[in-house]
Parts: C-alpha cells; sequence; structure tokens
C-alpha cells in the first residue's frame, strides 16, 4: 500500500512511528515549514519531519497544501493519513488516494471539532475523551466515522502534554486496526450527529492570560491544559517599574482552614511556604513558575529571590 502521512507536532509523531513499524510505512511525509523558535528566533524543523529523516523518507512542506497537488498525484497513494496536520485539505487533494484521507482526532466526535480539544477537555474537566478516525471531507472534523475509542481520564491531574501522548497512543493502536477493515471493505462510515457538534478554537497567547476572579479550580485546569501553549500568565507590577509577565507552570488549588477572603488577586503565603494567590474561589498555590526573561524555577526559591511578591496585586 502506498500511504501518505500528514501531521506536524508530537502527536504525530507518536503515530507516525507506529505506522513505520507496521507494514504501513509511509512512502512520503508532509508536514508545516521550519520555523523561527524561542527567544533566539533558531530555525528549527517540525517534530515529524525529524523522526522522518531519521528514517529516510522523502518529505514535503509546503507553505500551502495546495501548491503540492501535483506532487501528490503523481505518487498515486492508495491512502492519506493525517494527524494534527494543521491545513485543511483541499477536494483535488481529498479525491486523490483510492481509500480517500484519515484523519485521526483526539476527541469523540462530533465533540470538540477543531484546533485544540485536548485543552478543551482539560479545561472543562472532563472525564471522558476519546480518539476519533474519520473519513475527511472538505469542512473542518465533520466527515463520517470509521471508528472511536474511549479513554477515561482517571488522572485528575493530567497535563496537555500527558494526555496528548495517551490519545496518540490509542488513536495509533485505532488507526493499524481501522485500516485493513477499511480496505476490505467491512467498515461502513457513519456521519456524526450535527446537533451534538461543539468546537474547540485555536488557541491565541491572550487566551492564556489569568482572569483572577475565576475559581482556583477552573484557573489550575488552565494551568494544565495550556502549558506548553500558550501557557498560562499574569502581570506582576513591581512599583512604578514596567509590568512583568509571569508564567505559571504547576499549581493545586488551596482552601484556607480560616474562611478568610482577600482582594482578587492578591498574592499570599501557604504554610509550604509556596505564594497563593486569591481568586474568585479559593486559593491558587502556585508550585512552579517562570518570571519574563528568566528560567523556569520552583515558588519557594522564587519568593527567597523576590520576597517583595508577597502582598502585591496579580493581573
Amino acid at each position: 500500500m502506498r500511504l501518505i502521512f500528514m501531521g506536524t507536532p508530537e502527536f504525530g509523531v507518536i503515530i507516525l512511528e507506529k505506522l513505520i513499524k507496521s507494514k504501513y510505512k509511509p512512502v512520503l511525509v508532509i508536514t508545516e515549514p521550519d520555523k523561527p523558535i524561542g527567544r533566539k528566533q533558531i530555525l528549527t524543523p517540525p517534530a515529524v519531519k525529524v523522526l522522518a529523516q531519521r528514517y529516510n523518507i522523502s518529505i514535503l512542506q509546503p507553505e500551502k497544501i495546495r501548491d503540492s497537488k501535483y506532487e501528490i498525484r503523481d505518487i498515486k497513494p492508495d491512502l492519506i493519513v493525517v494527524a494534527a496536520y494543521g491545513q485543511i485539505l483541499p477536494k483535488e487533494i481529498l479525491k486523490i488516494p483510492k481509500y480517500g484521507c484519515l484523519n485521526i482526532h483526539p476527541s469523540l466526535l462530533p465533540k470538540y471539532r477543531g484546533a485544540s480539544p485536548i485543552q478543551h477537555a482539560i479545561l472543562n474537566g472532563d472525564k471522558k475523551t476519546g480518539v476519533t478516525i474519520i473519513l475527511m471531507d472538505e469542512k473542518i472534523d465533520h466527515g463520517p466515522i470509521m471508528s472511536n475509542i474511549k479513554y477515561q481520564i482517571s488522572n485528575i491531574k493530567i497535563t496537555y502534554e500527558e494526555l496528548s501522548k495517551e490519545l496518540a497512543n490509542l488513536g495509533a493502536k485505532l488507526l493499524l486496526k481501522t485500516i485493513p477493515k477499511w480496505v476490505k471493505a467491512e467498515l461502513k462510515p457513519k456521519p456524526q450527529d450535527e446537533s451534538k457538534a461543539t468546537y474547540a478554537k485555536i488557541l491565541k497567547k491572550e487566551d492564556g492570560r489569568i482572569n483572577w476572579k475565576k475559581s482556583a479550580d477552573d484557573i489550575e485546569r488552565q494551568v494544565r491544559a495550556f502549558n506548553p501553549w500558550p501557557g498560562t500568565w499574569t502581570y506582576w507590577q513591581i512599583l512604578k517599574e514596567k509590568p512583568l509577565r509571569i508564567k505559571i507552570l504547576k499549581a493545586r488549588v488551596f482552601i484556607s482552614p480560616e474562611n478568610k477572603t482577600h482582594l482578587i488577586g492578591k498574592v499570599l503565603v501557604v504554610p509550604q511556604n509556596e505564594p497563593a494567590v486569591q481568586c474568585g474561589k479559593d486559593f491558587l498555590a502556585i508550585e512552579k513558575l517562570q518570571l519574563e526573561g528568566k528560567k523556569m524555577t520552583d515558588s519557594e526559591k522564587f519568593l527567597r529571590g523576590h520576597p517583595d511578591f508577597i502582598g502585591t496585586i496579580l493581573n
């Protein structure tokens, strides 16, 4: 079988590696162009490209996937597999493969169509999620369902990266079971229930800013859902200086036994000698954080260097 794989981040890497080690090793990998990363803006290849190079698989990195339709057509693929690619496939590409294009989506469609289903599952405190494989059409995550599998979120402190890895592994196993059944015409795609469709939008940097009026529970889930992108952050105003952005990397809910409330956003100290911020309900105890332009540190060490952090109001 001549198979093309499309994907970009770590979620795609896990699925691609499983394909490579099976009888469905791709003849071509299509991924996003290299991009400048970090403060020094170093040009960095996507994780999927790095893996494809390791296994000597041909790679395409078009700015627009539509521009590669002729290269894809010339390969005459039997199947295209898509996992977190980041671009919408036009009709002229969708109709090229004999068996169409399969997309591995990390949610139980039609719930959380769109770009950030894993983040929204954590953000909303879902107890259950899963992976769905669909036969792609021209609309985002809209095509008929080929197969799916549920995943119980038993770890109530699971992070985005942890859940993404779990769902990628689950999706890879499901894919390797789905492909042969589809090729043998043993599967009948089922239309999605449009009345149950929900959407998980593309996340922007501003989505990570903390609204301290929310409950500590809500903000703690935000910390787990938005790491590494877009991050969960707030501003610390030091006297008349420019406000400093602080990224919160790990936190927990703290319920004061004294049942006292303070100004929203005020920083206090909990018994573990960690900063805790008054939220709309309860406190958010900060365990790890990163001051703008500095390295990540644990909060106890941060307080030793910045004792004036206590008593300030974050916004």
